[in-house]
């Protein structure tokens, strides 16, 4: 039997993190936030996600969110999930949950020719940390990785939950289609699979 890898090693010591913060007691919509996560962390193998990416997915509600308030770590404790999941990880996993939405999701293809329409291409990217309040223009890769993570948390909801995909699933579609130029193939791809309408 081969060793575990490097990424597998991470993703069981991330599990028994979970586990040990309380994910398997909290209720979340299709069971418990442990299987809501290691459903986003599938989603995202499944279009191909590289092992940081995929284990943000895993922990992307540590911090809580702009969607998820109940924290399972302190956003001041940081060191502690990077030591278990990796800085690159954490540090998506930060961007992710530091995000206030309705500011930020605007603005975050403001810069890509190919989806920016009327005056948002005049606009600079503005992602605004819901933490400190601070305004910056993260990078494309910070911002691709984002959506992605974003894409598959909300679609996982959209699957699990009928009453969430009625409610939120045209909004979520004109979100990723303003996005798609920072989603991979399959990410667009199972966007228009779970929140039907013309592909992204």
């Amino acid at each position: 039997m081969p060793a575990p890898t490097r990424a597998e090693r991470r993703e069981a010591r991330a599990l028994a993190l979970l586990r040990e913060l309380g994910a398997g007691d909290l209720d979340h919509p299709g069971g418990t936030l442990l299987t809501h996560l290691e459903r986003v962390h599938a989603r995202l193998g499944a279009w191909g996600a590289r092992p940081a990416l995929r284990l943000a997915g895993l922990c992307h509600a540590c911090y809580g969110t702009d969607g998820f308030a109940t924290a399972l770590l302190p956003v001041g404790r940081r060191a502690e999930l990077a030591a278990v999941i990796g800085a690159e990880a954490e540090e998506i996993v930060h961007l992710y949950a530091g995000c206030d939405r309705a500011a930020s999701y605007p603005t975050l293809a403001a810069d890509d020719p190919a989806t920016a329409t009327g005056n948002e291409a005049a606009v600079a990217v503005a992602f605004r940390d819901r933490f400190t309040g601070r305004v910056h223009s993260p990078d494309r890769q910070s911002r691709r990785d984002f959506a992605e993570l974003t894409a598959a948390n909300e679609l996982d909801l959209a699957v699990i939950d009928p009453a969430f995909r009625a409610a939120h699933g045209p909004g979520l579609l004109a979100l990723f289609t303003r996005l798609r130029g920072l989603l991979t193939e399959p990410a667009r791809r199972d966007c228009q699979a779970v929140l039907g309408g013309r592909p992204p």
